[in-house]
């Protein structure tokens, strides 16, 4: 059975453990080179997890391939592509856990990489991590052109105009009231930027036109927003054996939030828009992105 007579969470669960065989074939063996790194960084990344930035890009370039874009290198490219969002999501993760960062014991159920380990080998591990996701967008069997946008793409999404601006806002604005345009602007930055890299990434590889594109960043935008608001309500409304990490950090550690800035009520009201937003902007793409609105489904209706 191909993967487009899959429903969504036949789909989504085919698509997860396809990600994981992708992660474990492009990962350094733990036999070779430094062992305990190379431990340390499988660890990160092919422990228990979501997925949904690979599922994002596979959705996108699934839809952007159907729109008619040539099929076989393109598809192959979207594994690279896959593995280099997840692994620069786990490198990011393994930093955030330090006790310099969030000092975090527990991510997705089990010990965080520095409690596993110790803090130089997680540092190092996350190190190693970022440059192996750049390493793997350099072999994407796709045109040069198509590799240099999905290097700058993903290059400028982590950086300091992305996921690490928006981390340095974060830790600077503990204590503070940030006004909803304020955190907004953070939170594209430090979770929207490397979601909606994701979904940019699927159309990149898959040769997606202008007008695909188009509708591409629309969703990515309101996706890459939704996904933290949840996270935020999450944070408040959930526990830790569910969420596989600690609840109530953010109010513990003083940190602005969309509960503390707007209340559980209005940051509901916002994933709702968000979640509308996104099937939106998918309608001028058809029933090629219907992968897309079941991520957009999944990310709002979450429990962990």
């Amino acid at each position: 059975m191909s993967t487009a007579q899959l429903d969504f969470d036949e789909w989504f669960q085919s698509t997860v453990a396809h990600t994981t065989a992708v992660l474990d074939e492009f990962l350094p063996a733990v036999d070779e080179g430094h062992q305990r790194l190379h431990e340390a960084m499988r660890y990160a990344v092919l422990g228990p997890g979501k997925r949904v930035r690979a599922a994002l890009v596979y959705a996108a370039g699934e839809a952007s391939l159907e729109a008619g874009s040539a099929a076989s290198a393109q598809r192959e490219g979207l594994d690279y592509a896959a593995a280099a969002v997840e692994m620069i999501h786990a490198y990011s993760l393994v930093h955030d856990d330090l006790p310099c960062m969030d000092d975090d014991d527990l991510r997705r159920g089990r010990p965080t990489v520095h409690r596993r380990f110790n803090e130089a080998t997680a540092m190092l591990a996350g190190d190693a991590l970022q440059p192996l996701a750049f390493e793997l967008l350099a072999q994407m069997p796709v045109a040069p052109a198509l590799i240099v946008q999905a290097v700058q793409l993903l290059a400028r999404s982590a950086g300091s105009f992305g996921m690490a601006g928006g981390q340095a806002i974060d830790c600077d604005s503990v204590g503070q009231v940030l006004q909803s345009e304020a955190l907004q602007q953070m939170h594209r930055m430090k979770t929207g930027a490397m979601l909606e890299a994701s979904v940019l990434l699927g159309g990149i590889v898959a040769g997606a036109g202008s007008a695909v594109r188009e509708g591409l960043e629309a969703y990515a935008a309101a996706v890459g927003l939704a996904f933290q608001v949840v996270d935020d309500i999450l944070d408040v409304t959930s526990d830790t054996v569910t969420l596989g990490k600690t609840v109530g950090k953010d109010a513990a550690s003083d940190k602005p939030t969309y509960v503390s800035v707007m209340g559980l009520t209005g940051s509901r009201e916002l994933l709702a828009s968000l979640r509308e937003q996104a099937h939106e902007a998918l309608r001028p793409l058809g029933p090629t992105a219907c992968r897309l609105g079941g991520i957009a489904d999944f990310i709002v209706g979450r429990n962990h």
